[in-house]
């Protein structure tokens, strides 16, 4: 992370010290930056270098109308603090000369004040420590104070104008007043003349003054510079190489109204870049196919190697190089200083500058100038030993630029390439402003003409044929997971099978050409259907599994609540756990109760007992905060009258239920106690309910919900009408069966059931039970739903009133198609089953709930009215040798391993399953049905 936030900072550091604003762009890089990020095997960023090359040091001292000065200049002036601008002296931009040349000091859309700070930030970043920031700051400042200096002429030499204008750069840069004055205002120099040498010291005119100035303006400028890329490269350095991506980022050619030395550099290092795009993209392209066998006709392009050759040509070749030429004419002044019987020891800097100026001129920044201050920031920024005997002739700016443009070169054709050409479109710097001719000139002396006639003409995609192979096996079953046999056929085979054009692709040698991008974005978006397709299936099973998972922990907290407390129905106790039983999604009808995007944890239709224990239907759902018990009523009047809505019966806030009451025994009552009154509620998937009724109470209260188990309940009622208020009574009996029979009298309800499994039972998943024949199979892990309770045969409870008022609920729920649970809740079906399993799109998920039961009943009523009788053909049914059973209810298969049968059937029994499943035979079918659906005969 600490390289990824250097490589990010480096770029605002960069902007503001190697930016500016120039007539074409108003955030334009005046210096070449080489940005190489280097990798580790894993593919992070761990290190990196920059190499700079070619910053426009001229702009310091002076710029073209309408141009700016660095950005950092105006972002120090804008940003600095109170203090730093007393010690600074700081004043606004039009006050320094090196400023105030064009009055051009704002740019549209740049906040110089906020920059200023990121600049700041970034060298913290960067490790740059603090007291060398404030010097860093300090030299700028301090150039814009020397550029203030001005001279004036007396006696064909210059003297200082304003003896004042010395004091703040002198200052600033940690030199004597009078010692500044001496060096932009003279020269030393060394005569020889027969053996002997002397020291002379020559005094300067005012146009020679005002260039040693800004000689010395420009060197502090581009050593401060190159401190700060060094600062960035020490941060990034790694010990050794392994991966890396290098980015070249470089003005282009440029013509301005004024040009310098500089700007031939400039030119000349985009020659040379000029010259790779060539060679990379013309001329070896158009080799490649000739040499892969490829059918090709040449085509014609215009090389720039000769513009190359004729600036840096050897001495021996013809012509000269520009280069040459120059430097032979800086060896010629020197000829003629050399008759006159002097020679100018100070000739080059070290910094290797023959042309620094706009002008050309070869005046120089001397040795004498470097180490002017006494500070040793500055004079760490100027390491080399100026005091020291030089022989031979000094590397020269020329020679220098030249040397970095072709190890720059060397550099890039090691690399695969990739360009981006930035096409100028106008000069009003405005979008949707199109100059056409300016833009058909930049495309032609680009050679963007050549290259897109040689990529219309020749092949988008070209890869080796076990590259190809490797990429897209995938795509043929013959070819995955490795193709055995000639690569070349390989290939060959796979582009037939997906049916590409035999236009579009040729076959080299040892390559694939594949001619349109569109075929190749045809082989990758099929290979991304192939691994999406995959990924499809593992995301499926994983979500499967997860949900599985799920559901059983919630299904072993559940039965943790109820541990040695109360029984546990044999056909229930296995069940998954859904929550939404009523599909809330697609019932607005009752969503409208709720709150926008609150979450439901459980949803099911429920049986509610009033005072005089007489059952009605309500939808019960539970959220995080909490529950709500819904109704239907008859409209009464209006325009809607007659029509059956939905009603909120009750919103209950978790927190004011006090409490929850069940009895030992396995039935399906429990009652919620509330502050006012309490609700006697009946729900198949009661302990579902309630574990999530715990979980959710816990949550909002910090506290445990207390549940009591007892054979003998009470609930408190209202006083409403003619019933009264009062409390209520609950007394649970052992009784015959499953199903539970309720008798009411008066305040009391007695409800008989038999015995369950044990209070201490939990959650087991079934295995394997021998069947008949010594075949083994496996019953399925879910249980078998439970039998329809009473002689109605439609799940309700058949209530003996000694008053005889027996007359039940006829309410009916809406027809209305409600959605299943979600496919990860079905039970998990045994090994042996699996492989006739229905896909998920057709499963039917009504074997949760209860047979004619609340919704899914209906449902399932519905289903089965509406479904045709299958067709059987006559077969002879075999005399059973077996133990036979009478179907007593009706029973639909769910699966295609299952028996469907009416009343009545007699069934011939093959298996009996503790978990209740067994298997058995009826019209010639085998399958598996549930046991107390049938009574043995």
């Amino acid at each position: 992370q600490h390289v990824k936030d250097i490589i990010l900072q480096s770029n605002p550091l960069l902007e503001a010290f190697g930016n500016a604003k120039t007539v074409r762009n108003n955030n334009s890089s005046r210096f070449g930056k080489y940005f190489e990020i280097q990798f580790s095997r894993g593919g992070e960023p761990d290190g990196g270098k920059i190499s700079n090359f070619l910053l426009e040091k001229s702009r310091v001292v002076s710029q073209n109308e309408c141009e700016r000065n660095f950005h950092i200049y105006y972002q120090l002036i804008q940003g600095a603090s109170q203090e730093q601008r007393q010690n600074l002296g700081i004043m606004s931009p039009d006050y320094y000369f090196y400023l105030n040349q064009t009055d051009t000091y704002q740019v549209e859309g740049t906040d110089d004040r906020s920059d200023f700070h990121e600049t700041m930030n970034a060298m913290q970043v960067i490790g740059i420590r603090g007291e060398d920031q404030q010097l860093v700051l300090q030299i700028v400042a301090g150039i814009l104070h020397l550029g203030n200096i001005s001279f004036r002429e007396e006696g064909n030499y210059a003297r200082v104008e304003n003896a004042d204008s010395l004091a703040f750069p002198a200052y600033l840069l940690g030199v004597d007043q009078e010692r500044l004055n001496e060096k932009v205002t003279s020269r030393k120099m060394d005569s020889k003349w027969g053996g002997r040498s002397e020291s002379i010291t020559v005094t300067l005119n005012v146009e020679q003054a005002a260039y040693t100035r800004d000689a010395l303006a420009k060197g502090l400028y581009a050593r401060v510079f190159d401190f700060l890329v060094e600062s960035i490269n020490r941060a990034m350095q790694k010990p050794y190489e392994e991966y890396s991506v290098g980015v070249l980022d470089i003005y282009g050619f440029e013509i301005f109204q004024r040009n310098g030395f500089e700007q031939f550099c400039i030119n000349f290092v985009n020659e040379k870049l000029q010259q790779i795009f060539i060679e990379l993209t013309l001329k070896a392209e158009q080799e490649e196919y000739m040499q892969e066998g490829i059918k090709w006709t040449q085509i014609q392009y215009f090389n720039n190697k000769v513009v190359c050759d004729l600036i840096e040509n050897k001495l021996q070749d013809h012509p000269p190089a520009l280069l040459l030429l120059l430097l032979l004419l800086l060896l010629l002044l020197l000829l003629l200083l050399l008759l006159l019987g002097v020679v100018w020891e100070e000739g080059l800097s070290p910094t290797g500058e023959d042309f620094p100026g706009a002008e050309g001129r070869a005046w120089q920044l001397s040795p004498g100038d470097c180490h002017l201050p006494s500070s040793a920031f500055i004079r760490m920024l100027f390491p080399e030993k100026l005091d020291s005997d030089k022989k031979g002739r000094p590397t020269t700016a020329g020679s220098k630029i030249k040397k970095q443009a072709n190890d720059l070169v060397n550099t890039l054709m090691k690399c695969t390439p990739h360009y981006i050409r930035c096409i100028k479109p106008n000069e009003t710097k405005k979008p949707r402003d199109w100059e056409e001719s300016r833009v058909k000139h930049q495309v032609e002396y680009l050679g963007l003409k050549e290259n897109i006639r040689v990529r219309r003409a020749g092949f988008a995609y070209r890869r080796l044929f076990h590259k190809f192979l490797q990429r897209y096996a995938i795509l043929t079953p013959e070819t995955w997971p490795s193709w055995r046999g000639d690569e070349r056929q390989g290939v060959q085979h796979l582009l037939r099978s997906v049916n590409m054009d035999p236009d579009q692709y040729q076959m080299g040698q040892s390559k694939v050409f594949v001619k349109n991008p569109e075929s190749l974005f045809l082989l990758e978006e099929m290979r991304e259907r192939k691994f999406d397709s995959f990924a499809r299936v593992i995301q499926k099973a994983w979500r499967r599994h997860i949900a599985i998972r799920k559901y059983e922990q919630m299904r072993e907290e559940a039965a943790s609540i109820l541990y040695n407390f109360k029984e546990r129905r044999r056909n229930s106790i296995n069940r998954n756990f859904v929550g939404d039983y009523l599909g809330m999604e697609e019932r607005p009808e009752l969503r409208q109760f709720l709150a926008k995007r609150e979450r439901v944890d459980f949803a099911d239709s429920i049986t509610k007992y009033d005072r005089r224990f007489k059952p009605i239907k309500r939808d019960f759902i539970l959220t995080p905060k909490y529950f709500y018990l819904i109704g239907r009523e008859k409209v009464k009047k209006g325009p809607e009258k007659g029509q059956i809505k939905e009603v909120l019966k009750k919103k209950v806030e978790l927190q004011a239920v006090s409490g929850v009451s069940l009895s030992t025994r396995q039935d399906d009552f429990f009652i919620l106690h509330e502050n006012d009154a309490d609700n006697f509620l009946e729900s198949i998937f009661k302990t579902e309910l309630i574990s999530l009724l715990c979980k959710r109470f816990e949550e909002l209260t910090r506290s445990k919900l207390p549940l009591s188990f007892k054979d003998t309940l009470q609930f408190r009622v209202k006083k409403e009408g003619w019933g009264g208020g009062g409390t209520r009574n609950v007394t649970f009996i052992r009784g015959q069966g499953d199903v539970a029979a309720l008798k009411a009298g008066g305040k009391t309800l007695t409800v008989s059931i038999g015995d369950g499994l044990p209070r201490n039972a939990k959650p087991t998943r079934k295995g394997a039970a021998q069947g008949r024949g010594g075949s083994r199979r496996p019953a399925p892990s879910r249980s078998a739903p439970p039998a329809p309770r009473g002689a109605c045969r439609n799940g309700g409870a058949q209530i003996s009133r000694g008053d005889g008022r027996n007359q039940r609920d006829t309410y009916k729920m809406p027809q209305k198609q409600t959605r299943g649970p979600p496919a990860a809740a079905l039970p998990a079906r045994s090994a042996a089953h699996q492989h006739k399993a229905r896909p998920p799109s057709e499963h039917n998920m009504d074997f949760l709930n209860v047979p004619d039961q609340g919704v899914a009943g209906m449902q399932r009523r519905r289903s089965v009215s509406q479904r045709p009788p299958p067709a059987r053909r006559p077969k002879p049914q075999p005399k059973a040798e077996g133990p036979r059973c009478r179907a007593l209810y009706q029973y639909m298969g769910q699966d295609v391993d299952e028996l469907s049968f009416n009343v009545g059937d007699v069934i011939d029994i093959l298996m009996e399953d503790a978990s209740g499943w067994w298997k058995g035979r009826l019209h010639g079918k085998e399958g598996l049905f549930p046991g107390n659906y049938v009574q043995k005969i």
